[in-house]
């Protein structure tokens, strides 16, 4: 048995009618399309020679003369060409000047973008200068730990040979010196702890 056209299964739901959709910038297409060849050297060059042949034959071939010496049709021409020309032309410098409109738009969001992170990175920067510039630095901090090395190697060379007091009289920590502690009554705690 032959098979029903798609249209007549009924087992199919009918495909629905398609509507005339126009595209919105397919005109706009068409007409920079125009634009752009009615702007270009080859437009100018086939209309010089369409002209030229024009008024040739019907200045020199008197029985084929379509129209003649006042060239009114070829007038006609022109002027159509320019009736038609001139909003083409207009409809293209429109859709141009809306994508410089967009472009615009970008490069001044890109602009605020680069300019916002530019800030930002000059204000971790300067974050960063300021904390690099408080940290000692690295030949300061190896001087200072090698004064308290040595201050401590004398001390433990003092204490060892029992020749005076493990810390020097002009200690930053006031107070804190060994023989206080054994001024004290009862002498000095870690002595104490030796001794018991």
């Amino acid at each position: 048995m032959p098979e029903p056209a798609p249209g007549r299964r009924l087992d199919q739901p009918r495909l629905a009618r398609r509507r005339f959709e126009m595209d919105p910038d397919g005109f706009a297409r068409f007409s920079e399309k125009i634009a752009r060849f009615l702007g270009t050297g080859r437009f100018l060059a086939i209309q010089t020679v369409i002209v030229v042949v024009w008024i040739a034959l019907n200045l020199i071939a008197w029985r084929i003369q379509w129209d003649p010496y006042p060239f009114i049709l070829l007038n006609l021409a022109f002027s159509t060409q320019a009736a038609y020309a001139a909003p083409l032309i207009l409809l293209a410098q429109n859709r141009q000047d809306d994508r410089d409109r967009i472009a615009l738009d970008e490069d001044r969001r890109r602009a605020e973008r680069t300019k916002a992170d530019t800030e930002f990175l000059a204000r971790e920067l300067a974050a960063l200068r300021l904390a690099v510039g408080e940290t000692a630095s690295r030949d300061y901090l190896r001087g200072e730990l090698e004064k308290l090395t040595d201050r401590l190697d004398d001390a433990v060379a003092r204490a060892a040979a029992g020749t005076g007091p493990a810390v020097e009289p002009g200690d930053r920590r006031k107070g804190r010196r060994k023989d206080r502690h054994t001024d004290a009554p009862g002498g000095d705690p870690a002595a104490r702890r030796l001794r018991g």
